[in-house]
């Protein structure tokens, strides 16, 4: 009964947690039309839409990949009512344009997120730093996708350069010219497991969908004669591969506003330069014994990339923190929601009490 949702990467823990909500529906949201949203359910797909209370109630709402909890499995008596959300894994997130503060979600429960950047005037370290740094945030494990390699001169210079930036982070290189390119891409796509393809417009997003799926699933667009990208996919949209790996496509951003970064994994160098400064709490502003400040004198810190680093710093409002401070942020923001962190520390130490005397 449950084998379509097993195919859109429902797993035990999610049955589990849908075995809470007797009298409705386990679904994924596949994609959104404003207050609409089509789902995903055990008899195939419907649309549904959020309750009335749930709208005032959730501090949350709905994205593409989330799992969710509906009350009925079609479309045949009406839309379909979504009651609960179900926890997220993961969710890559974005401030919206204009609007500070006001976060947008842009794939949750993804396992994987497939960071594009075509090899045109769209190649730009600084962007990719902050693709990165999202992305090791939302709970996924990012891979580098080069698409348009044909455009490119040298290669072997582009993945030393950005090897340099995002250590350890793989890379994946592309080009609609070469079809079998793509296939690596597969590898990282099991059955279940689902992956987001993230990126500005233009750089071909669409095309790899394509390719991946050995059909035209998604419609796609020449670049334009300024070398900038057109808007192909207009709404996310979550589908499931002949390999039985799930994608989520998103339309392209040209901006990437930033709330929550993890910059101990996108700019490790420079985490692990600031452990040898003289102070913990170092900024890399004018303290005496920094070992950032001493790097950039010797040439082993690129200034561009100490710049980029302050840059999400400030937006991200860790301006002026250290590393172990930006960490005690990311948590009291976590634990917003019930308090912040004097209030978590001492539920769990209630709840350890309790449990020690059972």
């Amino acid at each position: 009964m449950n084998n379509n949702m097993k195919c859109y990467g429902a797993d035990e823990r999610r049955f589990s947690e849908a075995s809470l909500y007797p009298g409705l529906c386990l679904a994924r949201v596949i994609s959104q039309y404003r207050d609409l949203y089509k789902l995903i359910t055990e008899d195939g797909e419907c649309f549904a839409q959020i309750s009335g209370r749930f709208r005032h109630e959730a501090s949350q709402h709905p994205a593409v990949g989330d799992f969710v909890m509906a009350d009925r499995t079609d479309s045949r008596t009406g839309n379909a009512i979504i009651h609960h959300l179900l926890p997220r894994v993961s969710s890559f997130e974005r401030v919206c344009a204009g609007r500070e503060q006001d976060i947008q979600v842009v794939a949750a429960n993804i396992d994987i997120v497939f960071l594009c950047m075509s090899l045109n005037s769209d190649y730009n370290l600084s962007r990719l730093e902050r693709y990165l740094s999202v992305a090791w945030n939302s709970g996924a494990s990012p891979v580098v996708v080069l698409t348009k390699a044909d455009l490119c001169a040298d290669l072997r210079a582009v993945r030393t350069e950005i090897e340099s930036i995002a250590p350890g982070t793989e890379i994946v290189i592309t080009s609609s010219f070469d079809p079998s390119s793509c296939q690596d891409i597969l590898s990282y796509l099991r059955p279940g497991m689902t992956a987001s393809l993230i990126g500005s417009s233009g750089v071909g997003k669409s095309t790899l969908v394509n390719c991946l799926a050995g059909e035209e699933l998604l419609s796609t667009s020449q670049t334009r004669g300024d070398d900038k990208g057109r808007h192909t996919t207009t709404r996310r949209e979550l589908l499931v591969l002949p390999q039985g790996g799930i994608i989520i496509d998103t339309p392209g951003m040209r901006e990437l506003g930033v709330d929550s970064v993890d910059l101990s994994r996108s700019f490790s160098d420079i985490d692990d330069l600031a452990s040898s400064c003289r102070f913990r709490d170092c900024t890399h502003a004018a303290e005496p014994g920094c070992a950032v400040r001493e790097a950039l004198k010797n040439g082993s810190l690129d200034r561009r990339r100490l710049e980029s680093y302050q840059k999400l710093k400030r937006e991200a409002r860790y301006d002026g923190l250290s590393a172990r401070q930006i960490e005690q942020e990311k948590l009291s923001a976590m634990f917003k929601e019930v308090g912040g962190m004097k209030k978590a520390r001492k539920y769990l130490h209630e709840t350890d009490k309790r449990n020690r005397r059972r």
